[in-house]
């Protein structure tokens, strides 16, 4: 029996989602130690210690279900972003809350809009609901929004826009968000997908609540992944108007968001010391990438996330090997098109250090 034949048909073409290789596989492959890794937009200050403490405090009730509805997430989102309670969603980290999206709005045959070189989550969740997917060609490795607004027909349900976009970090100014959100009609849902908001600078930063106010089609998705240092807990919120965040809330799962990560999410969520210095880190550390990029005629696109894309002009899987054996681990996007770069998440200074020691070993090799 070949299982595969019975599959939903939208399953019969995917392929597993491919994350960054985990430093523990890397010392088992190659008996390695001293490891560090640059592959998947991970916060490189760890844990930060408000998180640890609610942690602590939340250790003798796991006997129990966590709220449910996230009470207190919701009303810290609320209060720090003026946003009614009744507005938010919360997710097993913001990939459930794209999945969330596509289900709740399109079906088999339904259209959803996105970028080529956009998060690879997007057409994994199209295809695993069986929709068309409508994959616009990148201008300047970011968002053609003009394109998009061309591909709309009665048949688009959805429309996909990561701002910064992973993996090529490019980034939409809120005015042109603001003109793209104007023409774009009323039944069409527009998903901002915000994981690396935190890392642009505040007076680049799109006042997105702001632009919800005007755009009742609009959802904007958040991580606690990043900039806040949750990503081992799985933690994400979506904001969008009451009626949209009601049909979201009847078709997530109960519980889908656990009592560690509720309780650390709460305490990160008024950390702004903690996400202050990462975003100082990084960009400073950003400044020394690009630096070293054009010191090294290396070729990247410029980048508003915590990561930075590196074009090498030739496969770059070779390269992406030879740093594994030197115990730095990247992230190669082969899979997103993009077989001839890297993206490189901005590390601590020591470890941009090795980075820029490794690579230029291996470019010389």
């Amino acid at each position: 029996m070949q299982y595969i034949n019975i599959a939903n048909e939208g399953v019969k073409s995917l392929s597993p989602y491919q994350a960054g290789k985990p430093i523990e596989e890397l010392e088992r492959e190659l008996g390695i130690t001293n490891i560090i890794k640059l592959a998947s937009n991970e916060n490189p200050f760890g844990f930060p210690e408000s998180a640890k403490q609610a942690i602590i405090n939340q250790l003798n009730d796991l006997t129990r279900y966590p709220d449910a509805n996230g009470f207190e997430l919701k009303a810290a989102v609320s209060k720090k972003f003026g946003v009614a309670p009744n507005q938010v969603t919360l997710g097993n980290g913001s990939n459930d809350l794209l999945e969330l999206f596509a289900h709740t709005f399109a079906g088999e045959k339904d259209e959803i809009i996105y970028s080529q070189y956009a998060f690879i989550v997007y057409p994994l969740v199209t295809k695993a609901i069986n929709a068309v997917a409508r994959e616009i060609p990148a201008k300047n490795w970011g968002h053609d929004l003009e394109g998009f607004l061309a591909a709309i027909n009665e048949k688009t349900k959805l429309i996909f826009i990561a701002n910064p976009n992973n993996p090529t970090g490019n980034f939409l100014t809120e005015a042109e968000v603001d003109r793209f959100l104007a023409e774009v009609p009323e039944n069409v849902i527009v998903v901002l997908d915000e994981a690396y908001t935190e890392f642009t600078a505040e007076h680049e930063r799109l006042n997105s609540f702001g632009l919800l106010q005007k755009y009742p089609n609009l959802i904007i998705s958040r991580s606690l992944s990043k900039a806040y240092g949750l990503a081992g807990l799985r933690i994400g919120y979506a904001v969008s108007n009451p009626e949209i965040a009601d049909l979201l809330n009847r078709v997530r799962q109960p519980f889908n968001c656990n009592s560690l990560a509720l309780a650390s999410a709460v305490a990160v969520m008024n950390d702004d010391e903690f996400v202050k210095k990462v975003a100082e880190n990084n960009r400073l550390e950003m400044a020394r990438y690009e630096a070293f990029c054009q010191a090294q005629g290396l070729e990247y696109i410029p980048s508003k996330g915590n990561f930075i894309t590196i074009d090498f002009k030739q496969p770059a899987a070779p390269i992406y090997e030879a740093l594994l054996r030197e115990g730095v681990i990247v992230r190669p996007i082969a899979g997103y098109g993009m077989p001839n770069h890297l993206r490189i998440s901005i590390g601590l200074p020591e470890e941009n250090d090795r980075f820029f020691k490794a690579l230029i070993k291996v470019l010389k090799n």
